[in-house]
């Protein structure tokens, strides 16, 4: 029997407007279709959820909405892993998407082929118009300065098994569970030469005093592992 693999493709939202529809349609138009959709929404009241909870109340069954509160982004992160179905999971952000259609049939493809822990590869920063390159290998060097961020990583859901993302990191928490992954879970991580996602640019993690914890979280946690 052909090895088959399914995702849960994670969408963290709050009041994002189109943006949310966006991300979406970014992963409806995948030609590989074994996935769902898990939008975990913070309680939104501009009316971004209606027309999706209309076609999931249709019968779409790839569209799963979860609407409660959370105590930030990985907060809400953890509390989405927690519905997942799929045998990898994927976190996209609102406003961020896929950066092409072929995108999930091609990582299938490394999966079948090498059954790794995590796969991962490039980002485009749409608000900088460049490439965002990941390193092709994950040894100390790498873990320290460059580790691929979560918008081209895909991680066997079995990573997230024993504990999600430690919410009292408030930006840094994605950068020290990919360590804890390499570190402590000796997981397998695989790159592809190749673009995964368009990302929106100026993020939670790029406002000036986020970046001040990023330095202080990114101290510790290197001291940690």
């Amino acid at each position: 029997m052909e090895y088959s693999i399914s995702y849960s493709i994670i969408v963290v939202c709050l009041n994002a407007g189109k943006r949310l529809m966006e991300t979406i349609e970014s992963i409806r138009s995948q030609t590989y279709g074994k996935y769902e959709i898990i939008i975990k929404d913070g309680m939104s009241t501009d009316g971004s959820l209606d027309s999706l909870i209309q076609e999931a109340d249709r019968g779409d069954s790839r569209i799963r909405i979860h609407s409660q509160a959370d105590k930030g982004i990985y907060d809400a992160m953890n509390q989405a892993v927690g519905y997942a179905k799929g045998d990898y999971l994927f976190f996209l952000n609102a406003g961020d998407s896929f950066y092409d259609k072929e995108v999930l049939y091609k990582i299938t493809e490394v999966i079948k082929r090498d059954k790794p822990d995590i796969v991962y590869g490039n980002l485009y920063h749409k608000a900088l118009h460049s490439v965002i390159q990941s390193a092709p290998a994950i040894n100390d060097f790498t873990c320290y300065r460059n580790v691929p961020c979560h918008q081209v990583c895909f991680y066997d859901v079995r990573l997230f098994a024993e504990r999600g993302y430690d919410v009292k990191y408030r930006v840094r928490a994605d950068y020290e569970h990919f360590l804890y992954c390499i570190y402590d879970r000796k997981a397998e991580a695989v790159y592809v030469e190749m673009i995964v996602a368009d990302y929106e640019g100026g993020g939670f993690s790029e406002t000036k005093e986020n970046r001040r914890i990023s330095e202080k979280e990114h101290a510790e946690i290197t001291k940690r592992y």
